[in-house]
């Protein structure tokens, strides 16, 4: 099988899960569906953005990212929801219940994610013709190049002490996801992929008390949980530092970026 129809297999198979999570999400069957349809997104846009030059990739992205940017804060408040809950703050998790079936309802009639069905649906025929054109000549290598430049961007980025740790933590993600959707083209190894893993868990948990933390200044009845949310930032902050250590240690053993042609 060629690149691009190992691509194209690929986004195809993510399509049946996104539609198929879409209409969990529209009957309301579990508590997982916006949670499957948005690892969806991301397996999607993980095989896009190193193609993000040709047009059909870029579109498609951009509608993804149109629906990533929709869910989001849909997917916080689940997660809100399940730590009040864990701590036995069941009146303000009861609260947000509420104003999370409204969430569910504006995602299930959205034309942002019809629009991106309709682009989704519409893709593989835009890379045919794209590869009958001629545009999609030497695609993996051109996709293995950005993934040494994307890994390039993270090495910099961890030898930076004052790089913001926000925004190490997406270059972290998407360095994890995008090997992930090209295990054979990645210049990472087995054990910088699991230490890449670990960071990401360790940044993640921070992230999620730093946003609890953030919103308890503005929603007055999760003041009372801000302090343990700040405690429990802080050492979650600390566990990733050593394993962002960990992790700069184990792409040290990755060879660099050459110019073509080198």
């Amino acid at each position: 099988m060629s690149f691009v129809d190992s691509l194209i297999a690929q986004v195809l198979e993510l399509e049946v899960k996104l539609h198929h999570a879409y209409a969990r999400l529209a009957c309301r069957t579990d508590v997982e569906a916006l949670h499957d349809l948005r690892i969806g997104l991301r397996k999607l846009r993980s095989l896009l953005r190193p193609m993000r030059r040709l047009e059909p990739a870029r579109e498609l992205d951009a509608a993804a990212a149109d629906v990533g940017r929709l869910t989001t804060p849909v997917r916080d408040l689940e997660v809100l929801i399940v730590e009040l809950e864990r701590q036995g703050f069941h009146d303000q998790a009861e609260r947000r219940k509420h104003l999370l079936e409204s969430r569910y309802a504006i995602i299930e009639t959205s034309a942002t994610v019809q629009r991106f069905m309709k682009v989704l649906d519409g893709w593989p025929a835009r890379m045919r013709a794209a590869e009958r054109d001629g545009d999609l000549e030497r695609l993996g290598e051109r996709v293995e190049i950005r993934l040494r430049r994307q890994l390039q961007r993270l090495r910099e980025a961890l030898a930076d002490p004052e790089y913001d740790r926000h925004a190490l933590r997406l270059l972290v993600k998407r360095m994890r996801y995008v090997h992930e959707a090209y295990p054979k083209l990645s210049p990472i190894s087995r054990d910088a992929f699991h230490a890449l893993k670990a960071v990401q868990s360790a940044l993640g948990d921070w992230h999620d008390h730093f946003q609890w933390c953030l919103k308890a200044d503005q929603e007055t009845d999760l003041l009372v949980l801000k302090d343990r949310w700040e405690i429990a930032g802080a050492a979650e902050l600390k566990a990733a530092e050593v394993e962002l250590s960990i992790l700069a240690e184990h792409l040290l053993d990755t060879a660099p970026m050459q110019a073509p042609g080198a």
